[in-house]
């Protein structure tokens, strides 16, 4: 056996290391195999951009940006002031966007999954 002595952290250790007879082999050397190429990605289609309104009334502006991750209102749908009509996925927290006002809906212009820029116009209430 051998001895040594090992500092760790400021510690001396004395340490005894028992030696190893007989013979040693190594593995065989092996040539190594071409790498394989990754199979191509697909691309999953985009969700459709946010559209321009046109419709007069309350427009809804999205606060920050980020990506609809629920819709619960249809056109024509009455809401009142308070309602959660989006929510928003943003810096990985769901954000509630609700309705500043009473009214019906009168047009949407995102579709879950789109990604939403600050103040691009999200619906309109008329």
């Amino acid at each position: 056996m051998k001895r040594y002595n090992v500092t760790v952290n400021g510690n001396i250790y004395q340490v005894e290391v028992e030696e190893v007879k007989g013979e040693f082999t190594s593995a065989p050397n092996v040539a190594p195999e071409k790498p394989i190429a990754p199979a191509p990605v697909q691309k999953s289609a985009a969700a459709p951009a946010v559209k321009k309104s046109n419709a007069s009334g309350e427009k809804i502006d999205c606060p920050m940006p980020g990506t609809i991750v629920k819709i619960n209102i249809t056109e024509g749908t009455t809401v009142k002031k308070g309602d959660v009509l989006f929510v928003l996925e943003a810096m990985k927290m769901e954000n509630e966007i609700m309705s500043p006002v009473d009214g019906s809906i009168a047009e949407i212009n995102v579709a879950k999954g789109a990604a939403v820029n600050t103040g691009d116009v999200l619906a309109v209430i008329a």
